[in-house]
């Protein structure tokens, strides 16, 4: 089971009228597409618009798009920039804040599938944003343990081969933070259980020319929003020629695969949830169908 949408089709509407002013959401996935661990959703936040102080009964990731909202988090005010990510742990209370001028985009992930419309049976509304101090995120502040931010060369393999300044405008190195690269692959880990996260995983990939995933599965679910590049991609025997704002979620057993047949790199934000368990979190088709391979030369019968 998958389902595909198309930049075009996405239009945020009106969301939450009572509790919000100037702000809009599009689903991108829920429990009407058969998503039970993945609820996407393309939000927008005018300037002068707000989003009133809630609770949720289920666990929030966010990875911001376009513009500079303020999140307000368990009594702090953070005023984000694109490429600012985190996590909203079950239970704890935040608000949104407009920006100065213009709108706000981001993508927020929901695990797991809460229930109704843009999840409004679990989600709890106590009044107003509050009055707090707002500063820029500082993602050197060990104190904001649920927030974080990629810049563009944190998944550029040749911009990391140098160490760090003592003084960078960074978070510090560290395993916590390490680039996965492999087979034309650079895996860049935003969300998990560095920040707190205990139901899902956020991610970006990016994909060299010629780079690919061969067809495979999982235990858990998926979910991929186009950032650049074009990549082919495949889900229940079904093509895709994904471009910039795409998205693909992809079901437990969804048999999928990608490959960059483009001249340029491929980049896309992803989600797997639940988290993967320590093993057997990928099913490659082409190993069982190897071994099938060799029971049949052994006589074996199916």
């Amino acid at each position: 089971m998958h389902h595909f949408i198309r930049a075009e089709s996405i239009e945020p509407t009106p969301a939450f009228p009572r509790h919000a002013s100037g702000y809009r959401r599009f689903s991108l996935s829920d429990r009407s597409v058969g998503a039970v661990h993945s609820g996407w959703g393309l939000c927008e936040l005018d300037a002068g618009g707000r989003f009133d102080l809630q609770i949720l009964s289920f666990e929030k990731s966010f990875y911001v798009l376009s513009g500079h909202p303020t999140l307000i988090l368990d009594g702090r005010g953070y005023r984000l920039a694109p490429g600012a990510c985190g996590l909203i742990p079950v239970g704890m209370k935040h608000a949104w804040l407009g920006p100065d001028s213009g709108t706000a985009r981001w993508i927020d992930m929901n695990a797991p599938c809460p229930k109704g419309e843009n999840f409004a049976d679990d989600t709890y509304f106590l009044g107003p944003p509050p009055d707090v101090a707002i500063a820029d995120l500082d993602i050197r502040d060990p104190s904001s343990r649920h927030l974080f931010r990629m810049a563009d060369d944190d998944i550029k393999v040749d911009a990391l081969r140098t160490g760090l300044r003592k003084d960078a405008p960074k978070v510090s190195a560290s395993m916590a933070t390490a680039l996965l690269v492999y087979s034309g692959i650079s895996l860049k880990m935003l969300v998990d259980q560095r920040l707190d996260a205990a139901l899902h995983t956020m991610f970006m990939v990016e994909y060299e020319p010629n780079a690919n995933a061969h067809p495979h599965d999982h235990p858990l679910e998926e979910a991929y929003f186009i950032m650049h590049g074009e990549v082919e991609a495949w889900a229940d025997d079904a093509k895709y020629l994904m471009k910039p704002g795409d998205f693909l979620w992809a079901g437990v057993g969804c048999t999928h695969a990608f490959y960059n047949r483009s001249s340029g790199t491929v980049r896309w934000l992803e989600t797997q949830s639940p988290q993967p368990p320590a093993r057997n979190s990928y099913r490659f088709a082409r190993d069982w169908e190897y071994l099938a391979e060799q029971l049949e030369r052994e006589g074996v019968s199916r």
